[in-house]
C-alpha cells in the first residue's frame, strides 16, 4: 500500500519523462483478503496485492493511454513513451477538454485500519456461524468473505494531485436444501469489518431457505410488490446512468421532454421520493474525487478527477440536477458534476413487518439478479427473482412462490411507490451498492414464471 509521500515520488518521477503538453496518471495500489466457502466447508484463501499506473498524453488532441504496473525508472519512462506513441498515431478526439487546473479535495476519509489489517483470524468465526446454522438446519451454506483496502493518488501536468485511501468488506452467504430445491440469501456490506454480524446474516439466510419449500405457481402478471433493500438497490442503483444530461437534451432518455428540453426541474415522482449521491455518508469509504467516465484527469469528455461532493438529482419528487460531464457541461454553459454514485434512497421509519402488515395481497422479493437492459430510453430492465419470493395475504406471509422474470423500469418502479421503509447500505453486483430502504411497489410487472432456485 501506498503511503501519500510515495505516491508523489512515483508520479512525479513518470511525469518528468513527459514530452507531450498533457499528462495524466492515475495511480492505485490495494490488497484484499477474502475466504470462499461451499458445501460447507472452506474452499478458498486468499491474499492478494496489486499496484498500478495509468498514463495518458494528450498532444493537439491525440491521446494515447497505457498501464504499467512495475514503477523503476525504466518501466515508468517506457509507459510515458509508448502513450504518446500511441497519442500520434490516434485521431484527434473531436470531445476532448482541456486538461483539469490545481483542484481542492475535500479533506475527508472513512478509512478503517481495523478492515485494512483484517485476515482470516476476523473472518472465519463469522464463516464458521454460517457453516454451524446451515449443519444445524440440515442446509449446506456457500458464500463469500472479503475485505479490501485501497490507496489511490490522480495528478496531471497541470500541478493537479489528489491522494485517498478507503476500506470495505462484505459478507455474503446463500443457504439450501440437500435437495438445492430451496435457497435463502443473505449479504452485510461494511466499512468497519468488526459490525459484520456472521449470526445474523446466517438467521436470515436459513430463514428464507426453510420458508421458500415447495413454492407455489402464480401467474404472471402485475403486483403490487414489497421489495427488500437488496432489491430496491438492485434496480434504483441503475437510475445513476439514467441522470445524464446529455442523452436528456439528446433525446434519448426518461428525462428528455417532447419536442426538446429536459424535464429537469419537474415532479416526477411520489414527494417522498428523494435520491442523492453522499460520498461522505459514514457507511461508505470513498476517495475524495469522483468518476465520470474520463481517463483520469484526462483530456477526454469526462467527469474523472473532479472533487467529490454530495448532490441530489430528485428531491421530494422533483428532478434537480443532471449528471454534466466535462464536455457536455461546457458545451451546455454549466457546471460539470461527478457521476452519480454513491447513491442514496431515502426512506421512511417503517420497518419491514410494518410495511409487509400494510399489505392486503402483493408478493415480498428478496433480491434481483441477471439484470439487462430493454430499453435504454425508458430505463426498462428485465431479470429474475431470486433466493425468496413470497406471497403476503391480509398482511401476512402466507406461502413461497416461484421466481418469476420481470420487465420493468426502475423510473416507473419509484413513480409506483407507495411507501419505504428504513434505508440500509446494500451490496450490488459491482461496487459498493447503494444505501436504500424496502419499498412498497404498486403494479410491478412479472412477465412469465422461472424454473430456477
Amino acid at each position: 500500500m501506498l503511503t501519500k509521500e510515495q505516491a508523489q515520488k512515483i508520479i512525479a518521477k513518470a511525469l518528468s519523462f513527459s514530452t507531450f503538453p498533457e499528462c495524466d496518471i492515475s495511480l492505485n495500489s490495494s490488497e484484499r483478503a477474502f475466504i470462499r466457502f461451499a458445501l460447507n466447508d472452506v474452499t478458498t484463501s486468499g491474499f492478494t496485492v496489486e499496484q498500478s499506473l495509468s498514463i495518458s498524453s494528450v498532444r493537439d488532441g491525440q491521446s494515447g493511454s497505457t498501464r504499467v504496473d512495475e514503477f523503476d525508472d525504466d518501466a515508468l519512462r517506457e509507459a510515458v513513451k509508448r502513450s504518446e506513441q500511441l497519442a500520434m498515431i490516434a485521431p484527434p478526439n473531436p470531445e476532448r477538454v482541456p486538461p483539469l487546473e490545481k483542484q481542492k479535495y475535500p479533506d475527508f476519509e472513512n478509512y478503517a485500519a481495523s478492515t485494512a489489517g483484517a485476515r482470516n483470524q476476523a473472518m472465519i468465526p463469522h464463516i464458521r456461524a454460517i457453516i454451524d446454522g446451515a449443519k444445524a438446519n440440515k442446509l449446506v451454506a456457500a458464500g463469500f468473505f472479503e475485505r479490501s483496502a485501497e490507496t489511490a493518488a490522480v495528478a496531471n501536468k497541470q500541478g493537479n494531485f489528489g491522494y485517498g485511501r478507503a476500506t470495505d468488506a462484505g459478507l455474503s452467504a446463500t443457504l439450501r436444501n440437500a435437495a438445492g430445491t430451496s435457497s435463502g440469501w443473505a449479504s452485510q456490506p461494511a466499512v468497519l469489518i468488526e459490525t459484520i454480524d456472521g449470526a445474523a446474516v446466517a438467521k436470515t439466510a436459513i430463514d428464507k431457505c426453510l420458508r421458500w419449500k415447495e413454492p407455489r405457481r402464480l401467474d404472471p402478471g402485475k403486483y403490487t410488490v414489497i421489495l427488500e433493500p437488496t432489491a430496491t438497490g438492485d434496480l434504483v442503483q441503475m437510475m445513476g446512468f439514467g441522470m445524464q444530461a446529455r442523452a436528456a437534451e439528446e433525446g434519448r432518455s426518461f428525462l428528455s421532454k417532447p419536442g426538446g428540453g429536459t424535464m429537469a426541474g419537474e415532479k416526477l415522482f411520489p414527494e417522498f421520493v428523494t435520491l442523492r449521491s453522499d460520498p461522505f455518508n459514514r457507511l461508505y469509504s470513498s476517495l475524495p474525487w469522483g468518476g465520470g467516465g474520463g481517463f483520469g484527469f484526462g483530456g477526454g469528455g469526462g467527469g474523472g478527477g473532479l472533487p467529490a461532493e454530495p448532490i441530489t438529482w430528485i428531491e421530494n419528487g422533483v428532478v434537480k440536477n443532471l449528471f454534466y460531464d466535462r464536455y457536455w457541461a461546457a458545451k451546455a454553459g454549466k457546471q460539470p458534476t461527478p457521476f452519480p454514485n454513491r447513491l442514496v434512497l431515502e426512506g421512511g421509519g417503517k420497518s419491514l413487518d410494518q410495511l409487509i402488515a400494510g399489505v392486503d395481497r402483493g408478493l415480498l422479493v428478496t433480491r434481483f439478479w441477471y439484470i439487462r437492459v430493454v430499453n435504454p430510453r425508458s430505463m426498462q430492465v428485465t431479470g429474475l427473482t431470486r433466493d425468496g419470493v413470497f406471497l403476503i395475504e391480509q398482511g401476512k406471509l402466507s406461502a413461497p412462490v416461484m421466481n418469476f422474470r420481470f420487465n420493468q423500469s426502475p423510473v416507473e418502479m419509484l413513480k409506483n411507490t407507495v411507501a419505504m421503509g428504513t434505508p440500509i447500505r446494500v451490496r450490488g453486483g459491482e461496487g459498493q451498492g447503494m444505501i436504500a430502504p424496502a419499498m412498497v411497489v404498486k403494479d410491478f410487472s412479472f412477465t412469465s414464471i422461472s424454473d430456477a432456485v
